[in-house]
């Protein structure tokens, strides 16, 4: 029997906050448990092996089962809704990553909803037909080609009801490889599949494709139309890799600027004018590479390009690998992000370096950064890694600045009076959009819209969105049952949500009624002892509304090792300079019993 490998994630408001403590369990097919794990300070479980199919079978058109096994999740948070993820394809070989959003629960809610994710096997299986539209000539619409961050995708049909969900593009472009392909495909047929996704959404962005026909996303998740997105499905390492080196990058024909319409489909039971699947597998294997490969399916003058142009990202990519011995600007904005995003996950090091010298602690804080982000743990600052940087310090200085204009604007906990719409105008409308900006930080299918005052489009469009997540009647009106629901929303997450200490090694945390110091101790993975000593309490009365900090572990830098033929954890241990016993610590292993292709962590 092969092995692959899961882990999970518990993540709040655009990953600005690891959720530790939060109850993980694995299930099999038929439901029984198969281990039941903690996320720790980084809101991360640790990876654990699980029973599949060989690769082989994935590698085959002609096997007619399914070439993996599937697993469930059920994961709990306290003061969060719960998650049920059903039939995860895990791979041969192949580590698949599960981030979970979770959402805070309301006010005066009293039970966590179950949010149920269901993954399912991959478009390239499935026996669906395929037909994708789009000019044959790309007319010209944008000047330029740009990245755009996010890219808002409908999760259904294009004239459907469906939510729209706006997630980073390498994220979306990770899970629509993950979930149009198997991850086992040699690394030149995935890499092939992958400029032809990347493209297919950048020519739907640039011919505002459905944006002029009046809709208010960018594409569909319809395979149907466009290419499959399982919003909150689990992305496996070797697309996602890959997808970090090349998200940038698109295809084009020589002279043009327009990204070709790469349409595609498996080959076997969908067959079309464009790239095939299947196909790619048969071309890497005979030693083609990603680009002669799509050239086999599209016009022999099309060329793979970058565009430097990103939308929602703080600075662009300064185009040159940071590393040890790099100086400047750019170091230090680094060094500054980093900093910030350290308060929120303490198991990030401290830089002890000067501003702008790209010294040892800058390496390893770059290091254990890449390694909480699913990036390659190698310490140096390339365009992944720094958008990336840039995409958390952007989420987490965000939920700083919305907690601060909380404040400012006195929000208060009794809804305005008023009836809003568009056209409305006032301090009321401020409060409206500062509260629509909260809501949005946790429902990803939620605009955050400007806070000018004015209720135009763009804030009805946000109010329509939340009264559609609410299950209210999506007017586009803020009546009384809207105020009411967005306090609700708001009042919720500043009770369930934990805040970032200034202490590193802590989180804050805001008593809520029922808390005791045992439930908030074992919610945290630490001990009640530990709670008094660092707020310095006799017993253990608490009362409501009293700000803890919550001591979590932390954890040393590592890197990750997958074992071999001849491994022990004493040879490892020897390799790397640490102990066996470190080693068994840092893996929750309770033998020195190793399995060929098991991943471990290592201390850096």
């Amino acid at each position: 029997m092969a092995i692959g490998y899961l882990t999970i994630q518990a993540r709040t408001a655009h990953d600005a906050l690891p959720l530790s403590g939060a109850s993980i369990r694995i299930l099999d097919a038929q439901g029984a448990s198969v281990y039941e794990l903690t996320t720790d300070e980084n809101g991360e479980t640790r990876t654990i092996p699980l029973e599949t199919l060989d690769k082989s079978f994935s590698l085959s058109p002609y096997y007619s089962g399914i070439p993996y096994t599937n697993y469930n999740v059920l994961a709990r948070a306290y003061g969060f809704n719960s998650f049920y993820v059903s039939d995860i394809p895990v791979y041969d070989g192949e580590r698949a990553v599960l981030p979970l959003s979770f959402i805070p629960m309301q006010e005066r809610q009293r039970t966590p909803m179950q949010a149920e994710i269901y993954v399912g096997a991959p478009a390239v299986s499935l026996t669906g037909p395929r037909s994708q539209q789009g000019p044959a000539d790309t007319p010209y619409v944008l000047r330029q080609v740009v990245i755009p961050d996010p890219i808002t995708v409908h999760l259904g049909p294009p004239s459907s009801a469906a939510a729209n969900v706006q997630v980073s593009f390498p994220d979306y472009v990770k899970n629509v490889a993950s979930s149009e392909i198997y991850p086992t495909w040699p690394k030149n047929a995935l890499t092939a599949n992958i400029y032809a996704i990347i493209t297919f959404a950048l020519n739907r962005i640039y011919t505002e494709w459905y944006r002029s026909r009046g809709y208010g996303f960018d594409i569909t998740n319809s395979p149907a139309y466009d290419q499959y997105f399982v919003y909150g499905r689990p992305i496996y390492d070797s697309i996602s890799r890959i997808v970090d080196d090349i998200f940038d990058e698109y295809v084009r024909r020589e002279g043009q600027i327009a990204p070709y319409f790469t349409s595609f489909c498996n080959g076997t039971t969908a067959v079309c004018s464009g790239l095939s699947q299947w196909g790619t597998v048969t071309l890497a294997e005979q030693g083609l590479s990603p680009l002669d490969i799509l050239r086999s399916y599209y016009p022999k003058d099309i060329e793979i390009v970058q565009t430097n142009i990103k939308t929602g990202i703080l600075s662009s990519y300064p185009g040159t690998a940071l590393r040890v011995g790099s100086t400047g600007l750019d170091v230090q904005t680094i060094q500054t992000w980093l900093a910030r995003i350290r308060r929120n996950y303490p198991a990030i090091p401290a830089i002890t370096d000067p501003e702008g010298q790209f010294q040892a602690s800058t390496q390893a804080a770059v290091t254990k950064f890449q390694s909480v982000f699913n990036l390659a743990p190698d310490g140096i600052v390339g365009k992944s890694t720094w958008y990336k940087i840039s995409q958390i310090y952007s989420a987490v200085a965000r939920l700083s600045e919305l907690d601060s204009e909380g404040d400012t604007l006195g929000i208060g906990t009794v809804p305005p009076s008023s009836v809003l719409r568009q056209g409305s105008r006032g301090q009321d409308v401020i409060t409206l959009q500062y509260l629509l900006n909260v809501a949005a930080e946790y429902y990803p299918g939620i605009p955050a819209p400007t806070q000018d005052g004015i209720f135009g489009s763009q804030t009805q469009q946000a109010v329509t969105a939340f009264q559609r997540i609410m299950q209210l009647n999506p007017d586009g009106i803020a009546g009384p049952l809207t105020w009411q629901a967005l306090y609700s929303v708001y009042l919720g997450a500043d009770q369930n949500v934990p805040s970032p200490s200034p202490n590193p090694g802590t989180v804050q945390y805001v008593v809520k009624a029922g808390d005791s110091l045992w439930r908030i101790a074992k919610n945290y993975g630490t001990t009640v002892e530990a709670i008094r000593k660092a707020n310095n309490l006799t017993g253990d009365l608490i009362r409501v509304g009293q700000v803890l900090s919550i001591p979590v572990a932390e954890t040393q830098p590592y890197t990750e090792y997958t074992v071999k033929a001849g491994d022990s954890l004493w040879r490892i241990a020897n390799q790397y300079n640490t102990t066996v016993e470190t080693l068994m610590t840092l893996n929750g292993l309770t033998s020195d019993l190793l399995m060929i292709g098991q991943v471990l962590k290592v201390p850096v």
